[in-house]
């Protein structure tokens, strides 16, 4: 179950363009009061969705085979693992359709939607699978079969809200519309490089997994248990940055800088006031989750002495990542995209020189790096993003 989830959710990540890229154009065509473009963006994004989710399809049995290599399975692991992707392969339309929702619902500052829709999908993937599982004793197919069921009950859920929401929009179009080269061309561009911004951050994060995979079991264990804690407050700040992607593509959709900067201001000032509290938090009781994450006294020791680069991640990611959702709210994401890659090139230096000097703590600041220079690198292009934005006869379109 664990390899067969590690192989969906590498292939999710990397297509969560889907999601971001259709919340910053979703939020400027509502910003703009484009009510033809808000339905557009949808009908294009749930059109990509559909096109890739029938191409996972087509190409599921190399992707099986690939996957499972290249992770290393056992024979024994292998095959259970192989079921669960050819059942669940056939949800990725929906899957993906569902990233496409998310995003629109969120560019339409209705984030209480997308909640209920995830709330949901959650929801019944749990139950159906307590009942495939433990009930009917399906094993690891009840578990692919509830994920499936799960995702097609949420894209339908979703469908009929979002047709309910354009209905009392007045929104409606035409394939004509949706079909605009410049359009389609903006569209590609923005999910190119949201799909290279984010494939370079999963590469990051599986560098520093396979890292301390190196330094032995117990560093393994260490990096993983304090990781797990780290996501936890990067999904938490990650709130603020759906909220700049919102608010500053609305302002860009309406052409007032006043709004942009306010809408960076107000995203700051939360995303610091929570990473302040999160990094107190995780530094006061650290210790305490460690040992209720872990048994093992190896384990709890090892985490507790790399345990401050944990607790202060809230401070050093915080502002990446809400720069971040301003440019994906731009739709700058050509910027995004290059800073991503300077950052990565940071990052690698960076643990070259430190890792043979200090081990894991050196594969920790090498981390901590990555988050600050895509920071930095971002800060020092947002003046020239605001010129663009609001200066330029016309918004760029990465």
């Amino acid at each position: 179950m664990a390899l067969a989830a590690t192989v969906f959710n590498f292939i999710y990540f990397v297509f969560n363009f889907l999601r971001m890229g259709t919340t910053g154009l979703t939020a400027q065509a509502a910003g703009a009061r484009n009510q033809s473009e808000i339905a557009a963006s949808l009908s294009r994004a749930l059109m990509m969705a559909l096109i890739i989710g029938a191409a996972l399809i087509l190409l599921q049995a190399p992707i099986t085979r690939v996957a499972l290599e290249l992770l290393g399975a056992s024979d024994r692991v292998s095959q259970p693992a192989a079921t669960y992707i050819e059942i669940r392969i056939w949800a990725a339309p929906a899957g993906l359709a569902n990233f496409a929702l998310l995003g629109w619902f969120i560019g339409l500052g209705r984030a209480d939607i997308a909640f209920y829709l995830q709330l949901l999908l959650n929801g019944i993937n749990i139950v159906l699978s307590l009942i495939f599982v433990l009930n009917l004793g399906w094993a690891v197919p009840g578990v692919a079969v509830a994920a499936l069921i799960a995702e097609y009950a949420a894209v339908a859920a979703g469908l009929l809200i979002a047709a309910k929401e354009l209905r009392q929009r007045s929104a409606f179009t035409d394939l004509e519309a949706i079909m605009q080269i410049p359009q389609l061309r903006r569209v590609f561009a923005v999910s190119r490089d949201i799909f290279i911004r984010t494939l370079s951050v999963q590469i990051a994060i599986t560098f520093f997994v396979a890292q301390g995979a190196r330094s032995g079991d117990v560093t393994l264990a260490t990096n993983a248990v304090l990781f797990n804690l780290v996501m936890i407050t990067i999904y938490m700040i990650d709130g603020f940055a759906y909220a700049a992607e919102t608010l500053v593509g609305q302002s860009v959709g309406a052409q007032q800088k006043q709004r942009f900067r306010e809408a960076i201001r107000i995203s700051t000032i939360g995303a610091v006031i929570v990473s302040v509290v999160l990094a107190a938090g995780l530094w006061l009781l650290g210790a305490w989750i460690i040992d209720f994450m872990t048994t093992s006294e190896e384990v709890r020791s090892s985490s507790r002495t790399y345990l401050v680069w944990a607790a202060i991640i809230p401070l050093t990611s915080i502002w990446c990542f809400i720069l971040d959702g301003v440019f994906i709210g731009a739709t700058a994401t050509a910027v995004m995209r290059n800073m991503m890659i300077v950052s990565m090139i940071a990052y690698f230096a960076a643990w070259v020189v430190l890792a043979p000097l200090w081990q894991n703590h050196g594969l920790w600041l090498s981390l901590h790096i990555l988050f600050l220079v895509r920071a930095i690198t971002l800060a020092l292009a947002l003046p020239n993003l605001e010129r663009q934005l609001f200066t330029a006869p016309k918004n760029p379109q990465r």
